[in-house]
């Protein structure tokens, strides 16, 4: 079962508090929340208090053991922006662009993970392109052997 919590319209920007929400992904909740608590950056204190409400969800909901969760999804989404305007030289204006963001912590079991659906049973998979959903394979890609342009030598 997944256990949510959101902080909608956090007063940071997201491209400030993702490095965070990618450290803590798919890590234990004890070890996320340890990560967490020693950075004095806002953003890991706004992703820490997020991640604290799923974790207390999760104990409200009569989970039976809240301290062997994994954070399953960390999302830090963009969220409307105040616009507005500064003055500068010559009767011209510079926009200033207060950005906000949303911020979304999902816990689950590790059993839930490793199941084929993904732990939610109501979520539907995306077909590719072909139509069929396409296989998960682990690995590194090959790489592309590409020929060097011919360059003219100089006269």
């Amino acid at each position: 079962m997944k256990y949510t919590a959101k902080h909608r319209f956090a007063d940071v920007g997201p491209r400030k508090i993702r490095p965070f929400a990618q450290l803590i992904r798919g890590k234990n909740v004890d070890e996320a929340l340890q990560l967490l608590r020693f950075y004095p950056n806002r953003g890991a204190k706004l992703l820490l208090a997020v991640v604290q409400s799923a974790y207390g969800n999760a104990d409200d909901q009569e989970n039976p053991d809240p301290d062997g969760l994994v954070v399953s999804e960390c999302r830090v989404d963009g969220a409307p922006m105040f616009k507005r305007i500064q003055p500068r030289a010559r009767g011209t204006a510079f926009s200033i662009k207060r950005r906000m963001s949303h911020i979304v912590v999902a816990l689950s079991d590790p059993e839930d993970l490793l199941r084929p659906g993904g732990g939610d049973e109501g979520e539907e998979k995306v077909p590719g392109p072909s139509g069929e959903i396409p296989p998960v394979v682990g690995g590194e890609t090959t790489p592309v052997l590409t020929t060097p342009a011919t360059v003219p030598a100089p006269q």
